[in-house]
């Protein structure tokens, strides 16, 4: 009875958790399908009397919204790509090698991770300024994979400890060498987890707005996050069933690959954390 009281007291939890997530983006749904002359109701009616998909078409004709959902998963992509290169070989060593340093090594990393890109970017800005990469897609690509690359540290050091260190002694004993056991043997089996940081680090730059903020100026290089922003600085009641209807064109793609992939991203963290 006690087990069964706590499973209810869990999902009871749970459930409250999700209505508080949940809850800004079913009124953002319902927004999004309002006619002008609904918004004006406010929250006095949560299902729209005449909802309407248009809003939705008014977006996705826009020459523009589609440049800015292209430049936001070139610059979340491209970020999340060079974390992942560059935490292969830090992962990897921090799974395999023992040194004295490794575990204030793994916590300097995650200690790295906690701190917001809000404390440098203002140095940043001007640094980046100095070396003429101000309103570049490299600089910004470049920021993503600082910012993502404790977290695929950590990601790629669960998933090497999840395989059987003895499969790599084996391989050199037979001459191969610690960069061929890395690539040839360790990387592919080491695949779910490398598409598991790939994926969260990329959901975590498509969510990113300071950083395109401050280092983009041209709005033909903004992603869609800065997009939206600037475009809700200029809207009034009569447009803000348009913005809705953005915002939640532009939240879909990191919602629905996450949903689709969940599994596998579990499936990774977990063998590391038994492993471990």
């Amino acid at each position: 009875m006690t087990g069964r009281a706590g499973d209810a007291l869990t999902y009871m939890g749970a459930a409250l958790v999700a209505v508080f997530f949940a809850a800004p983006f079913v009124w953002l749904l319902s927004l999004s399908l309002r006619t002008p002359a609904e918004v004006y109701l406010g929250a006095s009616r949560l299902i729209p009397e005449a909802p309407t998909w248009g809003n939705f078409a008014t977006i996705l004709r826009d020459p523009a919204f589609a440049i800015y959902l292209w430049n936001g998963v070139k610059l979340a992509a491209s970020g999340a790509a060079l974390a992942v290169v560059l935490a292969v070989p830090a992962g990897y060593a921090c799974s395999r090698i023992d040194f004295r340093a490794k575990p204030a090594v793994m916590l300097g990393i995650l200690a790295v991770q906690m701190v917001s890109p809000l404390v440098i970017l203002i140095p940043l800005y001007a640094w980046i300024d100095r070396i003429g990469l101000l309103d570049t897609d490299l600089a910004v690509i470049a920021v993503y994979g600082a910012i993502g690359l404790p977290l695929s540290v950590w990601l790629l050091k669960a998933s090497f400890d999840a395989i059987p260190i003895e499969i790599e002694e084996v391989a050199a004993i037979d001459g191969a060498s610690r960069a061929q056991i890395l690539t040839r043997i360790t990387l592919p089996l080491a695949a779910p987890g490398l598409a598991s940081a790939f994926i969260l680090t990329m959901i975590m730059n498509w969510s990113q707005f300071l950083v395109p903020f401050i280092l983009l100026e041209s709005d033909a290089n903004w992603p869609i996050s800065v997009a939206i922003f600037n475009f809700a600085g200029s809207t009034s009641a009569s447009t803000t069933q348009i913005l809705a209807a953005a915002c939640i064109v532009a939240v879909i793609p990191a919602v629905a690959v996450f949903v689709a992939l969940q599994r596998m991203i579990v499936s990774a963290l977990i063998d590391g954390a038994v492993k471990g």
